[in-house]
């Protein structure tokens, strides 16, 4: 089964995808499937995207036979759901790749967006990585996806309407006067054009963001220089996290980005990375329990500054 239901408690859809449960989890390196001369690439490669075979979302998904009953209501859950490996080296991730891999990585997250935005049917263009089993990645070869929304998320909705009630206030996107009024002290690594930071709001314990200093909406306006910056700054962050506690330092990375296909918002909606690590201490987790999963209320055991002070303090080699 596939589909998207309505939950008219949050105005939200829920994507129902019996697939996704076939998918391998966490196989040996003789089994896994995107390795040179695995199911997926049995052919050389350096990095590729190819679309998921067991997917959330279908470019042709199966029709949804259904009418409407009351509240309960039905789509065809059409969408694009691509996987994109990083390297063909099963056992490097993004802080051990070569910073020109990094620059090619973004080159191709790039060209992916744009390519899958200009398909009508798609809202909203996601990129993101789950690394690590604590966060639920299935496989350990580094990778990551990208989900083309036929609809906007939930959480994208809130952000707009939050960026977009603060500009009509401020006159003012709200990421660019936070980085007016950022110190220093909550500031993990810092280029000419980026600066990664662990936010005043931090709900993770070593939440950090990623945010460009010039106003950029999505990853398409970047210039060739901010690009290889934004290689760095991915690259450091990571580092920076496996040499914390010193072990690899599981985190979800997402890739936030102005919609495609509907209203403009890109005057007030400012492109931006979150790393959200489930991690609050070497041998501890911070667990998405009911507090946070009901209420989307956090409760942050780590200070926001403590945080970046000690990943800022964390030295690493580029």
């Amino acid at each position: 089964m596939m589909e998207l239901r309505y939950n008219p408690l949050t105005d939200e859809w829920i994507i129902v995808s019996a697939a996704t449960q076939r998918r391998p989890v966490q196989p040996s390196k003789t089994e896994c499937p995107i390795c040179v001369g695995g199911l997926e690439l049995p052919e050389e490669y350096d990095l590729v995207t190819f679309e998921n075979r067991y997917p959330s979302l279908r470019r042709d998904p199966p029709p949804v036979d259904w009418k409407e009953k009351g509240p309960f209501k039905k789509r065809e859950a059409k969408g694009i759901c691509e996987v994109v490996v990083y390297t063909s080296d099963h056992n490097t991730a993004l802080p051990g790749m070569p910073l020109k891999q990094i620059e090619k990585l973004v080159e191709m997250w790039v060209d992916r967006t744009k390519d899958l935005s200009q398909n009508d049917f798609v809202k909203y263009v996601f990129i993101f990585e789950n690394r690590g089993k604590e966060v639920g990645a299935s496989l350990p070869h580094p990778h990551g996806q990208i989900y083309a929304f036929p609809f906007l998320p939930k959480r994208i909705e809130v952000k707009i309407e939050a960026m977009r009630k603060w500009y009509e206030e401020k006159r003012e996107c709200p990421i660019c006067e936070i980085l007016e009024n950022e110190t220093g002290e909550r500031t993990v690594y810092e280029t000419k054009n980026f600066v990664a930071l662990v936010p005043f709001y931090a709900r993770f314990p070593y939440e950090v963001h990623i945010y460009p200093k010039r106003h950029v909406s999505t990853i398409l306006e970047l210039t060739k220089e901010e690009k290889k910056e934004f290689a760095k700054v991915l690259k450091v962050v990571t580092a920076k996290y496996d040499k914390l506690f010193e072990q690899e330092f599981p985190y979800m990375m997402m890739f936030f980005q102005a919609p495609f296909n509907g209203e403009d918002v890109s005057h007030f909606f400012h492109f931006h990375v979150e790393f959200n690590p489930p991690k609050r201490d070497k041998d501890k987790l911070k667990w998405m329990a009911s507090v946070e999963t009901g209420t989307w209320a956090f409760i942050n055991p780590v200070v926001p500054e403590e945080a970046a002070e000690r990943l800022r303090k964390t030295e690493v080699n580029i």
